[in-house]
């Protein structure tokens, strides 16, 4: 008798990719513009040179120019897709009073088919790092990138997602408005965070392995890993040569590698400072409710 093998493959789940020589050159541009602007080897040299307070204020600025590369690279990653538009710009929402309340007092399903006028006002506002819409499905995702949620209690975590939902209701009407008349038909919002602490699919905290799943890209979490792997490697490489050129040129042993590394990476952000949550004008928030969907960003299904 003779023995047949059948040979199987598996398919990539979505039709668009993130191994593109092109995303794999915007990667390198993102690190080499940041880093050489903030972490060079001259710029840590002179930090170690200058003293305590000024070496202090390089390593404060590590996390905020890796939450750069990050958002720099999810949005890279989404164009990837050209069933997307990825908005990174003219995002701030107003967080109508009304909206904020029905937010607070009633379950999701209560009203994911509410939208307010985005020019009702407010004196509140919140402006997320993305809107993604798929013009095929009409679904909007309004997206909070963090590199850690690990920091925020529970409580702060839960003022920030009603926010986020209380802006969604406008989110439709704004980017009618404001972008050109895109349509969001179904909107939904979801905090990415490259921290596996603290995720939770259901409740709109995913880690960034699900990108893949968000803007429908193969190997799209792989690829924001990669590049903050990359962002590491180059930053520590500077880091060892500034420690050796200071060791040279005042005649000391330099640090530890393991010191090297908590020096830098031990530092937790603080994503919330570069949030616009700010006052305006206050006008009265009554109007009339279209018809949308509102509600956390969809868990992928499981293959």
């Amino acid at each position: 008798m003779t023995k047949t093998t059948l040979k199987t493959t598996t398919s990539p789940v979505y039709a668009f990719s993130a191994a593109t020589p092109e995303l794999k050159q915007k990667f390198e541009a993102f690190i080499n513009k940041l880093v050489e602007t903030s972490l060079s080897v001259d710029v840590l040299s002179k930090a170690l040179s200058a003293g305590i307070d000024n070496l202090a204020s390089v390593l404060r600025s590590l996390p905020a120019l890796e939450g750069k590369l990050i958002e720099l690279g999810i949005a890279a990653v989404a164009s990837c897709n050209p069933d997307l538009k990825v908005l990174t710009q003219n995002l701030r929402l107003p967080v109508l009073p009304a909206a904020l309340q029905i937010v607070e007092l009633n379950e999701a399903e209560n009203y994911r088919a509410l939208t307010f006028d985005s020019e009702m006002g407010g004196r509140k506002t919140y402006t997320p790092d993305f809107v993604i819409l798929n013009q095929c499905t009409n679904t909007a995702h309004v997206v909070d990138a963090k590199r850690s949620v690990y920091t925020y209690d529970r409580a702060r975590i839960d003022d920030l997602q009603k926010r986020m939902k209380a802006a969604g209701l406008v989110v439709s009407d704004f980017l009618y408005k404001e972008h050109q008349r895109l349509v969001a038909k179904d909107v939904r919002v979801v905090i990415l965070t490259t921290d596996h602490r603290k995720t939770d699919l259901t409740s709109g905290i995913w880690h960034i392995s699900q990108l893949d799943h968000l803007v429908q890209v193969e190997g799209a979490g792989a690829a924001i890993a990669s590049l903050q792997a990359e962002f590491h490697s180059r930053v520590e490489a500077n880091w060892k040569q500034a420690c050796e050129a200071f060791a040279q040129a005042f005649h000391q042993s330099i640090t530890s590698s393991d010191q090297s590394e908590a020096t830098f990476y031990d530092v937790e952000a603080d994503d919330e400072d570069n949030r616009f949550f700010e006052d305006s004008s206050v006008i009265d928030a009554s109007g009339n409710p279209q018809m949308i969907k509102l509600g956390f960003a969809q868990a992928p299904t499981r293959h």
